[in-house]
């Protein structure tokens, strides 16, 4: 059964959608034996940081969640509280990845994104963008050139060229744990892994069949990886 952890913020119920259009058992829960008994757990949310930090730490889901053994997915916000501190509302958060979370500069500029589309570069990033893989990173500059992991088991069948939906005004900064890389306004972390915690920026659920895959990879993912 994969558990979906519940908190004061929205997006739950695409991801509870997606996972039944592909047949998989859900629950949405806030009971810390629910979420210690799952197979899997996703930590979704589209909100405010400081807000949800503060329902995680009243109910005790902040420790709960860092010391969960099975594979855990942060999507979009669960992924921002998963890294150590993010600057919307000033917020401590989980600390599960050691890179922190910044607002978008906007700005002015238009200039040509690695897909070929011309951007104005806007807060928040909103729209379909592209997930880099190991070919593009190597040809930027501005990227260390191995971060994108392509071995990573969340990356299997994914095309080169994969293109996911965001809808974010925040983002990570590149660091160890980053295997996924996009570029808009600087380069940020998309995907994080950390031994069985695993997170992604952009809304798998909302991704077409790059999302489904991704989705189909952490459902696939051995319960034991990482302990």
């Amino acid at each position: 059964m994969i558990a979906i952890v519940k908190y004061n913020a929205g997006n739950i119920g695409s991801v509870t959608n997606a996972l039944h259009r592909l047949g998989i058992e859900n629950k949405v829960t806030d009971d810390p034996a629910e979420l210690q008994a799952a197979d899997k757990v996703i930590f979704p949310g589209v909100g405010q940081a400081g807000t949800a930090m503060k329902y995680l730490r009243e109910r005790g889901l902040d420790k709960v969640i860092k010391e969960l053994k099975q594979p855990v997915l942060g999507i979009c916000l669960g992924m921002q509280l998963m890294c150590n501190h993010s600057e919307e509302g000033d917020t401590d958060c989980l600390g599960i990845f050691d890179t922190a979370v910044k607002l978008f500069r906007p700005s002015r500029a238009l200039r040509q994104a690695p897909s070929g589309n011309s951007q104005g570069e806007k807060v928040p990033h909103m729209g379909w963008n592209f997930l880099n893989t190991q070919d593009r990173l190597t040809h930027n500059e501005n990227l260390k050139s191995g971060v994108v992991d392509q071995g990573s088991l969340l990356m299997q069948g994914l095309p080169k060229q994969a293109d996911v939906y965001y809808v974010h005004s925040y983002y990570a900064e590149i660091c160890e744990h980053t295997i996924g890389v996009c570029d808009y306004i600087l380069p940020f972390s998309s995907m994080l892994q950390k031994d069985n915690f695993y997170a992604t920026q952009f809304h798998p659920e909302k991704s077409a069949r790059v999302g489904e895959q991704i989705l189909k990879n952490f459902i696939s993912i051995p319960v034991n990886v990482g302990i």
